[in-house]
């Protein structure tokens, strides 16, 4: 008898699961994301959170709360509630690179949180000021060599795909350079194109509003191929630099541990459905940023081949952030 009662209670709490997840959502939804108001990331969180609004019929908050090289909103991810009304961006350099660069993170990627959905994958270009008399790759590299430990580049968070692609660059060049980190996009690139530090990563996104107002240039880009747009900029590898260079980052929406997976379920396909309209993936191609869609049980996937790749570097590097 007691078993009966336990099989009725189970299938009671899967219907009340389903029905909930049907639902879904029930009120504001809040994406919380680490990076700051006008970057890449941010500007297609709101492109997809404006369709998301449309589809459930509630509103979709982007909320902002860049700084601590993300910690900040990731406490405030793992605080909320597993219902799937609260969730969080997070790219690559969070998930697979920083465990790699500190002994104690405040959370654990399997511990606090669930996989939800994939956004967009990118590539990097080097970006230097426009009136940089260098030329290509092995001008960047000769001059990194000839001023040894004193070139500067920047990135937007210690630890980040910039920095740690940097590092990478160093290693393959033989080289040492002075890392810059700041607190914001817009103060980085403000910063190359003044000259205040040499170069540093971006996409056509996080650079473009300094590009377009011809401040900066890009002088290669970290990727296997051509980026589209931007056919005109040869890859690394063409430029001079190291073979096979490539400096990439992937964006997801994760949810706090113990959301049912219904909830999950419902929030991955209704993202992937977004990524499909061609409206969307042409806002996207404005950022140079690939649409990516991935099963949720590929997510934990991708964040182990970016922490095997990264971190050899890493290690190789004697990397530490503590």
């Amino acid at each position: 008898m007691r078993r009966v009662s336990m099989i009725g209670l189970l299938w009671f709490m899967v219907a009340v699961s389903g029905a909930y997840a049907q639902a879904y959502p029930v009120r504001t939804v809040r994406i919380i994301t680490p990076f700051p108001v006008g970057s890449g990331p941010d500007a297609v969180l709101r492109v997809v959170s404006e369709r998301l609004a449309k589809r459930w019929g509630q509103q979709v908050l982007v909320d902002n709360r860049p700084g601590a090289n993300g910690f900040i909103a990731i406490e405030a991810a793992r605080a909320a509630a597993p219902d799937g009304h609260a969730l969080v961006q997070l790219d690559n350099s969070h998930m697979a690179l920083q465990p790699h660069l500190y002994k104690k993170l405040p959370y654990e990627l399997t511990r606090d949180f669930e996989p939800a959905a994939t956004l967009f994958r990118t590539h990097f270009f080097v970006v230097v000021p426009a009136q940089s008399p260098w030329r290509d790759m092995r001008d960047l590299v000769a001059e990194a060599k000839q001023q040894a430990g004193a070139m500067s580049y920047g990135s937007w968070f210690v630890g980040s795909p910039g920095h740690v692609g940097a590092a990478l660059l160093e290693a393959e060049t033989d080289t040492q350079m002075i890392h810059i980190p700041f607190k914001d996009m817009g103060q980085l690139y403000a910063a190359v194109g003044n000259g205040d530090v040499a170069w540093a990563f971006g996409t056509a996104a996080s650079a473009g509003a300094m590009f377009r107002a011809k401040k900066v240039r890009f002088l290669a880009a970290a990727a296997p191929a051509r980026i589209a747009g931007f056919e005109d900029v040869p890859t690394v590898a063409e430029a001079g630099g190291p073979k096979d260079f490539d400096v990439s980052a992937w964006v997801a929406l994760f949810a706090p541990r113990g959301t049912a997976l219904p909830i999950l379920t419902r929030v991955h396909d209704d993202i992937a459905a977004v990524l499909r309209e061609s409206e969307v993936r042409a806002r996207f191609a404005t950022f140079t940023f690939a649409p990516l869609t991935v099963s949720r049980a590929e997510i934990p996937r991708l964040v182990a081949a970016d922490a095997q790749r990264f971190g050899k570097v890493i290690k190789q590097l004697d990397l530490s952030l503590d």
